[in-house]
Parts: structure tokens; C-alpha cells; sequence
């Protein structure tokens, strides 16, 4: 219970910087747990459904104004639940051949939810603080999710929760 309160209270500094229209909150994620079939392109699993219900549900006090998701099931079963709960259709990217100026410019002022991998995520984030400060993940990490906030006068703070 305290570790869901902590939780709770640190998304909630985020959410008390997020007041004005110039910050800029972004909500990083790998997809949720996938089925092991063999196959390239895998739907998540039961486990992986309720997960991304939970991040949702985490993510229901911001108003969520972009997902962007790669072009994977795994990936946009996970951004699912958060678009429809905001209102909004997931936009695809691709982690190596986005144009991240761009992408800084489109989303700045906006609370902007990322779904990718265990290999594109720790750098997106790299990317985001301008820091090689998180290496790629195991694959048996799912419930990590890390938070990038940038404030109008540019200053970048950030931070890892785990919600297992």
C-alpha cells in the first residue's frame, strides 16, 4: 500500500508541473507481456492485456493527448486501452527512422504516451534527457514506466516507476 501511495504521489508532482501549457510530460513504456509463439509479430498475453488496463488506469488522471505506438500487436494492444480512454487514434512510429526534432516540436506542450521495446524505450528516453543514463532491458521487464518531463523553461527531469 505505501509503495502504491509513492506512486501515486510522485505521478501527482508530475501531474502539479503539467499545469501549464508550455510543459511538456512524456510517458514511456515498453509493451506489455507477449505470447511466446514463435512468431514476429505476437498479441499479448493475458497478463499483458490486464497490464496495459492497469497503465491506463495509472495514466487516467492526465489527459493523454498523443500515443504513438510502433507497428507491432504487442505494442498497439498495449497503447489501446490509453487511446480509448482519452478519445484518441494511436499514431505509429518507427524508433530508427523518426525525425526527433520533429517529434519534440509536434508533441511540445502535450502529455504523450510511447509505447516501443526493450531495445527502442531505454533510448528514447536517452534521447528525451539528453543523457546515456538507461541501458536496454531484459526481456523479462514489463513494468517499467519511465517519465520525462520537460518544463518551459526547458529544464528536463526524469524518472523510472515500476508498476507490477
Amino acid at each position: 500500500m505505501k509503495k502504491l501511495f509513492l506512486f501515486f504521489a510522485i505521478l501527482y508532482s508530475f501531474h502539479i508541473s503539467a499545469q501549464s501549457d508550455t510543459t511538456t510530460n512524456y510517458f514511456l513504456v515498453r509493451h506489455a507481456e507477449k505470447q511466446v509463439d514463435g512468431t514476429k509479430n505476437p498479441h499479448l498475453t493475458k497478463e499483458g492485456v490486464k497490464r496495459a488496463e492497469e497503465l491506463a488506469s495509472i495514466l487516467k488522471y492526465y489527459k493523454i493527448d498523443l500515443v504513438f505506438s510502433t507497428d507491432y500487436y504487442r505494442t498497439k494492444e498495449t497503447a489501446k486501452p490509453i487511446a480509448e480512454a482519452n478519445d484518441i487514434i494511436i499514431t505509429s512510429y518507427h524508433p530508427f527512422k523518426l525525425d526527433f526534432e520533429k517529434f519534440l516540436s509536434d508533441t511540445k506542450g502535450k502529455n504523450v504516451v510511447i509505447v516501443g521495446h526493450s531495445n527502442t524505450i531505454p533510448d528514447f528516453v536517452n534521447k528525451l534527457i539528453k543523457e546515456e543514463k538507461y541501458k536496454e532491458l531484459s526481456e523479462k521487464i514489463y513494468g517499467n514506466l519511465y517519465v520525462v518531463t520537460i518544463n518551459k523553461k526547458g529544464s528536463i527531469s526524469d524518472l523510472v516507476l515500476n508498476f507490477k
